[in-house]
């Protein structure tokens, strides 16, 4: 197979990459390189079996090229990062809906299946647990910038699963439920990479709000090996699954884990959201996936515990230069 793969020098699209490529398929990966990065792929440089493309899903001329030569997509480009979203609604806006539609329509024009990447924020502030995928939607204004990445995700994915009802186009929706691992980047808020490094640093933990709000972390190659499972599979068209650990932690008791398993001097200090974000900022306090569906259809189950992730992160970290 040859998989394109949007946002391919990510986080989460370069370790795809490599799980494709590994399996023996060729990728070619497009990516802006605004938040994803060369060197997350520059070990597959040479590699015949892959290829860089730099530039934009806003590209419709570049985006149709791909996709007309590729046999399947996996669209995982979008605007991430609660920072990011909060300092940057209108690009989050702009990327992850209308990008998302140049997708959808050239996979159309040459009727190639796409699997597109959502996002547990899709559920807001719903604090019920664990959350089944057609649980109900619970979020706040939408003058508030905080949920304009929930808003535009949901868009998504009303947008594939109409290509699918309607123009009988394949499509699958997966809903990540906080992907961590190497290669992660703590430019945009994310929580874990910022704290590891915080800890190797001896420098303050800083936890925003009370820290009592709780997440599930799963580690990205188990969030990649169930990707590759779901796009082969013919009846996971037109549904949305949950992707996700069950082990759940406060960011608090993140913070402390991540001290002791790396042995810091560092101290947890707490900030309110109004300085961390914006006047006005909510969050969800408890988000926990229900990962039955998948389960079912493909037989996940997570492999790696949060102690394996911290640890798996903290060598990553260890052996930048």
């Amino acid at each position: 197979m040859h998989y394109l793969i949007t946002g391919g020098a990510g986080f989460i699209g370069s370790h795809l990459a490599d799980k494709l490529i590994s399996e023996g398929h060729r990728v070619t990966a497009l990516d802006d390189l605004s938040t994803g990065k060369y060197e997350n792929v520059k070990h597959l440089e040479g590699n015949p079996n892959f290829e860089l493309v730099v530039g934009t899903i806003l590209n419709e001329y570049l985006v149709d090229k791909l996709t007309e030569r590729c046999s399947a997509i996996f669209h995982l480009a979008a605007a991430v990062g609660v920072e990011l979203i909060v300092n940057h609604p209108l690009e989050s806006l702009t990327t992850n809906i209308k990008g998302s539609e140049i997708i959808l329509e050239m996979a159309y024009r040459y009727h190639k299946k796409v699997l597109i990447t959502s996002t547990s924020e899709i559920y807001g502030k719903n604090t019920q647990g664990p959350l089944k995928e057609d649980q109900d939607r619970i979020l706040g204004s939408p003058l508030k910038s905080r949920w304009s990445y929930s808003t535009a995700k949901a868009v998504d994915e009303m947008l594939a699963y109409v290509y699918w009802k309607e123009k009988n186009l394949p499509t699958v929706i997966v809903r990540l439920f906080n992907t961590v691992g190497p290669r992660q980047s703590s430019a945009y808020g994310m929580v874990l990479p910022r704290f590891v490094k915080q800890a190797l640093g001896s420098k303050d933990m800083t936890v925003y709000g009370s820290g009592k709000q709780s997440r599930c972390f799963l580690h990205v190659k188990d969030v990649v090996s169930a990707l590759t499972k779901l796009i082969d599979k013919p009846n996971a068209c037109g549904q949305v699954f949950n992707i996700g650990s069950q082990e759940e932690i406060t960011i608090e008791g993140l913070a402390k884990k991540v001290i002791e398993i790396t042995s810091s001097r560092s101290k947890v200090i707490y900030i309110p959201y109004n300085e961390a974000y914006e006047e006005g900022f909510e969050d969800m306090e408890r988000r926990v996936p229900d990962i039955s569906k998948i389960n079912d259809l493909i037989g996940f189950i997570p492999t790696v515990d949060l102690n394996g992730i911290i640890k798996d992160v903290v060598n990553y970290i260890k052996g930048k230069p």
